[in-house]
């Protein structure tokens, strides 16, 4: 379709990529540095961002850079369960076969953590997604089960990532407790208007492109319009790849742009 009109190899707004082919904005280098703060010093770090503002692909990064010899990577999405099925989801992704008791599965979980980082030397890391749809006993079991030898040590990493009002969840007088031990706190910022123009390019490039598709008022526009965050940059890019290919464009101008969110219904 519009990939042989525009000379692409591939899809250059999808999201399958690989960690080292993302274009690193300067939010995503600030998360970063902020989790290789929280792995270096351990404990419970908290990152929130809009819906599309690019947490995942930032933790993704993170992840798929630590040495597998070193750090054991946990990742669980499944923020709506119960708090037992939660524990169970942890033991399965820490290759084991759950206790049935909520009391004996805790001391589990616990006992596999200890044993990972002092005894085979490996740092659990646990990352926790979509957490601002967590019911209140779910965050209020977190802060014992990450208790270790009566708070005196963290021998884990734990990532509570989110939409923003996960944070002002998390401040509110019942979860002051796990509010206190957050050693960490990022807000994943949206693009500016200059990295959306050069997040287009480095994505147009990885696609195969040698010369120009968007104008510059057409990336004035996705950035007015996306406001700067990814998902959307993504899909306004492709809605207006299709409009120029139907229309017989060679050069994107903003109408295309124009037609693209008012199809996305933005």
């Amino acid at each position: 379709m519009y990939k042989a009109f525009y000379s692409l190899d591939t899809n250059p707004f999808n999201k399958e990529l690989k960690v080292k082919e993302m274009f690193h904005s300067s939010s995503h280098q600030e998360l970063q540095a902020r989790l290789k703060y929280l792995k270096d010093n351990r404990g419970i770090g908290l990152v929130v961002g809009e819906a599309g503002s690019g947490k995942t692909s930032g933790l993704r990064t993170f992840a798929t850079d630590l040495n597998p010899a070193l750090f054991k990577v946990v990742y669980f999405a499944l923020a709506t369960v119960s708090v037992s099925d939660f524990y169970r989801g942890i033991a399965y992704s820490l290759n084991l076969e759950p206790r049935f008791r909520k009391v004996d599965l805790f001391k589990q979980l616990q006992d596999t953590i200890n044993d990972l980082y002092h005894g085979k030397r490996v740092l659990p890391v646990i990352i926790l997604d979509e957490m601002h749809l967590a019911s209140t006993h779910f965050l209020s079991d977190l802060h014992l089960l990450f208790n270790f030898s009566m708070d005196s040590e963290n021998p884990f990493v734990l990532i509570l990532c989110g939409l923003p009002h996960l944070a002002s969840k998390v401040a509110v007088g019942h979860h002051q407790v796990l509010h206190q031990r957050l050693i960490m706190r990022y807000n994943m910022m949206p693009l500016t208007k200059e990295e959306t123009g050069h997040y287009l390019t480095h994505q147009l490039e990885l696609a195969g492109a040698h010369h120009p598709i968007f104008s510059e008022a057409a990336v004035e526009a996705i950035a007015t319009v996306s406001r700067g965050y990814p998902r959307l940059i993504n899909s306004l890019a492709t809605g207006s790849l299709i409009y120029g290919f139907q229309n017989d464009l060679n050069l994107l101008d903003e109408e295309a742009v124009r037609q693209a969110a008012i199809n996305l219904g933005i």
